[in-house]
C-alpha cells in the first residue's frame, strides 16, 4: 500500500480509469449526485476525483482555496477525505454548503469533516482559521491542497477589490495569487501534493500564458518541486455554447487560435 493513497499497486490494473498520461481527454463532466455545472466559475467534478484518489488516502485532509460552487468539498465527501474550502463571496459559499450536504457520505459509519470558510484566503487571519478548524479535529497539517482561482479577468465575479478576478493588472493578480500559496504551504505536510488548474488568456489580441506566470509564481516559494504539467480538454464551454460556427470565423479573421484546453499544475513539497 502507498503511504500516499490508497491504491492497491498489487491490482493496478483494477484502476483503469485513473488517468496516468499528461493529456486529460474528458468528455461530458459528471452531474451525478449534488454536482451541476451552473456555477460559471467551477471545474469538473472529475479532476478533484482523479487528484484525491491519486494523492490522498482515506481520512485525509484537502484544503481547497478557491472553493467556488463546492465541488472538491462533494468529493471528499464521497471519497471518505475531510475538506476544508475557502469561498470569498457568502453567497456561494452558501451554495456550496446546501450542495454538499446534500452529498451522500462515503460511509455513514465514518465521521469526516466539511468546513466552509467564508474569507480571503490573501490573510494571514484566515489561515489562522484553518489552523483552528485542524485543531478542533486534531490534525496539525493537511495532505493536499488543490486551487483554482479565477483566470484573472476572464470571468467577473464580483465588485470587491479583494476578488482576484478584480486584479488591475497580471502582475497584480499574479502576487495576490502568490501570497495564498505563502499563506497555506506551511500547513501542507511533506511530501505531499498541492494542484493548480488554470488556464491562459488573451488581452487585446495577445495571447497571455497565465498557466506558466502562475506555474513560475509557485516555483518562486522555496520547497516545492513540479511534478507534472496536465493539459485537460475544455468542452461545452459557457462563453461559446452553440456559437461554434461564429468562434470559427472570429479565430479565422483575427488569426488566433480558440482556447480548447487547461492546465492541471502538480507540485510536491519537498
Amino acid at each position: 500500500m502507498s503511504k500516499i493513497n490508497d491504491l492497491n499497486l498489487k491490482n493496478w490494473k483494477e484502476y483503469q480509469d485513473l488517468l496516468t498520461d499528461s493529456l486529460w481527454i474528458i468528455g461530458e463532466r459528471d452531474k451525478s449526485g449534488s454536482h451541476k455545472g451552473d456555477y460559471h466559475g467551477n471545474f469538473i467534478p472529475q479532476i478533484p476525483n482523479q487528484l484525491l484518489r491519486r494523492f490522498t488516502k482515506r481520512g485525509d485532509v484537502v484544503l481547497d482555496t478557491f472553493l467556488g460552487s463546492g465541488t472538491t468539498l462533494i468529493e471528499c465527501k464521497r471519497l471518505g477525505r475531510n475538506g476544508i474550502g475557502i469561498e470569498l463571496l457568502p453567497q456561494i459559499a452558501e451554495m456550496a454548503k446546501q450542495r454538499i450536504s446534500q452529498e451522500t457520505l462515503f460511509d455513514s459509519k465514518d465521521k469526516f469533516f466539511s468546513t466552509i470558510l467564508v474569507a480571503d484566503s490573501t490573510k494571514e487571519a484566515t489561515r489562522k482559521k484553518v489552523e483552528e478548524v485542524l485543531k478542533n479535529h486534531g490534525k496539525q497539517n493537511v495532505q493536499f491542497i488543490i486551487m483554482h482561482p479565477p483566470y484573472h479577468d476572464i470571468i467577473k465575479f464580483s465588485d470587491r477589490p479583494d476578488d482576484l478576478s478584480n486584479a488591475k493588472s497580471v502582475k497584480d493578480f499574479l502576487k495576490l495569487f502568490g501570497d495564498v500559496v505563502s499563506n497555506f504551504l506551511d500547513l501542507l505536510e511533506r511530501k505531499h501534493y498541492l494542484a493548480v488548474v488554470i488556464g491562459d488568456k488573451y488581452t487585446n489580441s495577445e495571447w497571455v500564458p497565465l498557466g506558466f506566470m502562475t506555474m513560475q509564481e509557485v516555483l518562486n516559494r522555496d520547497g516545492l518541486i513540479l511534478k507534472s504539467i496536465l493539459v485537460k480538454n475544455m468542452v461545452n464551454n459557457r462563453a461559446k455554447r452553440n456559437q461554434e460556427h461564429l468562434w470559427r470565423y472570429r479565430a479565422l479573421v483575427g488569426g488566433f487560435y480558440i482556447f480548447r484546453h487547461e492546465y492541471i499544475l502538480l507540485f510536491q513539497k519537498k
